[in-house]
């Protein structure tokens, strides 16, 4: 199994590699997506995770203290629909 810093490494240097390149207006155009596409996928990932350690018994208050996060923001996560655009 690969470590979690190295896949993130990975990720990172693939997303240079698309926007790096190119005329200015295609790699705004790309930045534009790549982080449009970035955002929704980590927000159904942190949703869900979330929603796992509540379903799997953990309150609310417990997990936004193992998170570092306050209990509202665990509320707006839960509550977050991440197929809805991200606010610019």
């Amino acid at each position: 199994m690969t470590d979690p810093e190295e896949e993130v490494q990975r990720v990172l240097e693939a997303i240079d590699a698309l926007v790096e390149s190119g005329p200015p207006l295609d790699r705004a155009k790309r930045s534009a997506e790549v982080m449009t596409a970035v955002q929704t996928r980590m927000r159904r990932a942190r949703r869900q995770a979330v929603q796992e350690l509540k379903d799997g018994g953990m309150t609310l208050r417990e997990i936004a203290a193992e998170l570092g996060i306050s209990f509202g923001r665990v509320r707006q996560i839960l509550a977050d629909d991440p197929d809805k655009p991200a606010p610019e």
